[in-house]
């Protein structure tokens, strides 16, 4: 069994040489009915504040714009990589025009990113028949060409290139030779993040976990926190 308090020690040691890379939405920001709404906590902007100015390198990886990212974090020091790591691969500006001209063609509300677009039903009065509409939206996405993957109550479509968490982990690690690192993440996406840990001198994964989040989540993490709150506060522990 992992023993998390001495994993959480050793990064703390040596932040100089260690990455804390954090999920957004669900992780550091509560899950809300409307993305608009989605807020980070003062105090848990204030922690993350002071890990940037004692660790090599902390970054917020988010299925959000980059723009948007930073103005929900709003910290300084803070890296941000958005788009679920798309941001940082050129092959996927190609895909834009084709992503968005799907969404014309799906008969539901689309949250609309510059790479990617999403289709949330937390708020559907009939969930069922939101999946119905959205299961033949990922079919025809993928009969297109393009990506689908649904998170927690929510299907997005992205271009067919192989850029995600887990590519933007291992990119941001390698740009800095940083073999220490934490990341926390809440849904299925964060699970390439986790995979990118492998073979690292010190690897922590943290699972924010929840009702509608995935079960391969907590049993991919070295520690399971149960929401938000707990993980700021496993955050002040470093």
């Amino acid at each position: 069994m992992v023993d998390a308090g001495h994993l959480l020690a050793r990064l703390a040691e040596h932040p100089g040489e260690a990455a804390i890379l954090l999920d957004v939405d669900g992780t550091l920001a509560p899950i809300v009915d409307r993305p608009e709404d989605a807020a980070v906590p003062e105090a848990t902007r204030a922690v993350v504040a002071e890990l940037a100015d004692r660790y090599a390198l902390v970054a917020c990886i988010s299925g959000r714009p980059s723009d948007e990212v930073r103005r929900l974090v709003a910290v300084d020091g803070v890296v941000v990589v958005g788009e679920h790591g798309l941001e940082l691969d050129p092959g996927a500006e190609r895909w834009a025009r084709d992503v968005q001209a799907f969404a014309d063609t799906v008969d539901w509300p689309a949250e609309r990113k510059r790479l990617t677009v999403s289709f949330h039903f937390r708020t559907a009065e009939d969930e069922q028949a939101a999946l119905s509409v959205l299961r033949h939206a990922a079919t025809d996405a993928s009969a297109a060409g393009l990506r689908p993957r649904w998170g927690r109550k929510v299907l997005e479509i992205r271009p067919p290139v192989d850029a995600d968490k887990g590519t933007a982990v291992r990119s941001l690690l390698a740009s800095r030779s940083l073999h220490r690192a934490l990341y926390a993440g809440d849904d299925s996406t964060d699970l390439d993040a986790f995979r990118a840990l492998d073979g690292l001198e010190v690897a922590v994964r943290v699972a924010v976990v929840s009702d509608e989040g995935p079960s391969e989540l907590g049993r991919a993490a070295d520690v399971v926190v149960g929401g938000t709150e707990a993980l700021a506060d496993l955050l002040r522990r470093l």
